[in-house]
């Protein structure tokens, strides 16, 4: 797992000239190697093994159809390799592909996010480097038109633990879930512990359980 501060090997995937070379010249400002930028799914599908990098950032709509060929290509290469870090970042949320996306590799090292709610530079470069390290990041946006397909599971939470899990998929530490809801870390621990409970998620060791917590959901 690459040091917070150590340059990272990046695969780029984005059809649009303009934006794989602005990513490109934003990655290496910020001191990171791309060590590939393509703009089509079968040129990502073969720079990953080619490359080995520490991490895919990749849009959803690429050629020849311009749909979700770039999702889809994220899903078969996490199915490869399933600590392969992949961050989305996209214009839109397309459902069924980011589902399995954000679920696969038990939710290790995988982000979704806008780029129209991406709203600083810094933001994006934490994100990057949060997803390499095996963190989650989840725009809640994506969150919430992903829930919306399947409610059932949110009538089991009260309101408060509902905001509670949207700032955890944000991958918000219980202190900084408390300074926004402005409540102490021991209430975020116990709507926590609710909500792990509701969702039948047994005590375990594993610290992702928060990230299953959120998947449960968009299962």
């Amino acid at each position: 797992m690459p040091d917070r501060h150590e340059p990272l090997r990046v695969v780029i995937a984005e059809d649009s000239v303009l934006l794989r070379e602005g990513l490109t010249g934003l990655l290496q400002r910020f001191g990171h190697d791309v060590v590939a930028a393509v703009g089509d799914a079968d040129a990502l599908r073969a720079a990953v093994p080619a490359q080995e990098p520490d991490i895919v950032v990749t849009d959803v709509r690429m050629p020849p159809g311009l749909k979700d060929e770039g999702l889809r290509a994220a899903v078969d290469l996490r199915s490869e390799r399933p600590r392969l870090p992949v961050l989305v970042l996209s214009q839109y949320v397309q459902r069924t592909y980011a589902t399995e996306l954000l679920d696969s590799g038990e939710g290790i090292g995988v982000g979704y996010l806008l780029k129209d709610r991406v709203g600083h530079v810094e933001e994006f470069m934490d994100a990057l480097v949060r997803v390499a390290q095996g963190g989650t990041v989840v725009d809640p946006e994506v969150v919430r038109q992903l829930l919306r397909r399947r409610r059932d599971p949110l009538e089991q939470l009260t309101p408060r633990e509902r905001e509670v899990l949207a700032l955890v998929a944000e991958g918000r530490s219980n202190a900084a879930i408390a300074r926004e809801l402005v409540v102490t870390e021991a209430a975020v621990g116990k709507h926590i512990g609710n909500i792990l409970a509701k969702l039948e998620l047994p005590p375990a060791e594993d610290t992702h359980r928060r990230v299953l917590a959120v998947l449960a959901y968009l299962r």
